[in-house]
């Protein structure tokens, strides 16, 4: 039963790693659109999906008042966390089983996938030493976003 405690803690640090670092989208909110940090959660807040999160950024760091080097660094960190939310979502929206040991695990998505005839649900893959170095991997590139973030913030004066 300890690997099945281990893979669960493991998920848990995965969301909590992801949650907090998502929660700072709020500071570039402000400091982007210019507007105070009450108002930015309000925004961040308002928009119920990692996506549109992400997406509002990205809009708000392209605009022609955001400075080039600003621009640049922003898109390249709100890539990062695309690219990151991939697994955390995986994580996040399946079913979990393990075998009588708690030994061995797998995920199942839910999650429907449409071709031109034919759909396919429920996808199983197991989480092997492999995917746990990956998760591991992820969490520690969430961690370098955060602390990015948090040297943005600083470096533009970013409303704290």
């Amino acid at each position: 039963m300890a690997r099945f405690h281990d893979i669960l803690l493991l998920i848990g640090q995965l969301n909590y790693t992801w949650t907090n670092t998502e929660s700072l989208l709020i500071y570039l909110i402000a400091g982007l659109a210019r507007v105070d940090k009450e108002t930015a959660i309000v925004i961040f807040l308002t928009l119920n999906t990692t996506r549109a999160r992400i997406e509002l950024v990205e809009r708000l760091a392209k605009t022609n008042k955001t400075p080039a080097n600003q621009r640049q660094e922003i898109l390249a960190l709100t890539q990062q966390l695309a690219r990151q939310a991939k697994l955390r979502n995986k994580y996040s929206h399946c079913i979990y089983s393990f075998d009588e040991t708690g030994d061995l695990a797998s995920t199942q998505l839910m999650a429907i996938f449409d071709s031109k005839d034919t759909i396919k649900y429920g996808k199983i893959e197991q989480i092997n030493d492999a995917e746990i170095s990956r998760i591991n991997d992820v969490i520690e590139q969430l961690q370098g976003v955060n602390k990015e973030i948090w040297a943005i913030v600083e470096r533009y004066s970013f409303p704290r």
